[in-house]
């Protein structure tokens, strides 16, 4: 079976930036006997618990689709397939793309993955991409729990008072960030110098970070797809490429990641994205 351009560039991008950490095990099975179309029926019935459907309206599409998916891309990298449904749900929220993202939380709660950790991974996202996005999305996830017989609202996974906010906020982004949002908002005119970063520690950080749900490595990396996928955020991406690695993420975890966003985000954003972690060290 022949792989296509992309799919050989993203891998040498792994082999190279990990420095052989990827295995010629993990490598070969996008090559191996079992081609990508049974590749693929296998791993949609343990997503989606059904045959892949043929499409009445654009099967060429889906022949591209389905395939690329399902029978490669799931098995490249070194991601486990509950954090790629993760992933793939930041991605989705981070676009709006609703009706997707009811099928991929159906599919994240058939392999196992906890309702609160797809939950979680919704909530993470509202200081990257807003409360309204994050709104929208609770609205589609909520409903598939329900229709799963999930009762609502699940379980509280805050951990943080009121008066808490700041200090534990801080003892969470300290480690991976430092002052480094202090001393670059310090030149700012009057209140907003101390305003800014102290919203930024209380509610990216107290409120968020604090959550129990999710680990903080699992956090960063979906921040970091979150990011990827908004465009234009190159700063933050370096900052929170960094950051994965202080918590315990390889670049070739990172670059996992980045191929498995490809399909939902496209190749110019993935790319970036890759420049980007091959540059990131930990100071």
């Amino acid at each position: 079976m022949k792989r296509t351009l992309l799919m050989t560039t993203l891998v040498s991008f792994l082999v190279l930036e990990t420095k052989g950490q990827v295995t010629d095990r993990q490598i070969n099975q996008t090559s191996g006997d079992t081609s990508r179309i049974e590749r693929a029926k296998k791993k949609y019935q343990e997503l989606f618990g059904q045959q892949i459907l043929a499409s009445k309206t654009d099967p060429e599409l889906m022949n591209i689709l389905q395939p690329l998916i399902f029978g490669e891309i799931f098995y490249i990298g070194n991601l486990d397939d509950k954090t790629r449904e993760l992933i793939t749900i930041t991605v989705l929220t981070t676009n709006q793309t609703l009706p997707q993202l009811k099928a991929h939380t159906n599919a994240a709660l058939n392999i196992g993955v906890p309702p609160v950790q797809v939950r979680e991974a919704v909530y993470q996202g509202a200081t990257f991409i807003g409360f309204p996005k994050v709104l929208n999305a609770l609205d589609t996830i909520n409903k598939v729990f329900t229709s799963r017989g999930i009762a609502l609202p699940l379980e509280n996974k805050g951990t943080v008072k009121e008066n808490e906010r700041f200090e534990k906020g801080k003892e969470m982004q300290f480690p991976l960030y430092g002052d480094r949002m202090k001393q670059n908002m310090m030149d700012l005119p009057g209140e907003f110098a101390e305003t800014i970063p102290r919203i930024l520690t209380e509610s990216g950080f107290g409120d968020f970070y604090t959550r129990s749900g999710l680990d903080i490595k699992t956090r960063e990396l979906l921040i970091f797809c979150g990011l990827a996928t908004l465009g234009g955020t190159d700063r933050q991406m370096a900052s929170h490429a960094a950051g994965n690695l202080k918590a315990g993420n390889s670049k070739e975890t990172l670059l996992s990641a980045m191929v498995h966003c490809y399909p939902y985000i496209g190749f110019p954003r993935v790319s970036n994205a890759i420049s980007i972690i091959k540059e990131a060290k930990v100071e």
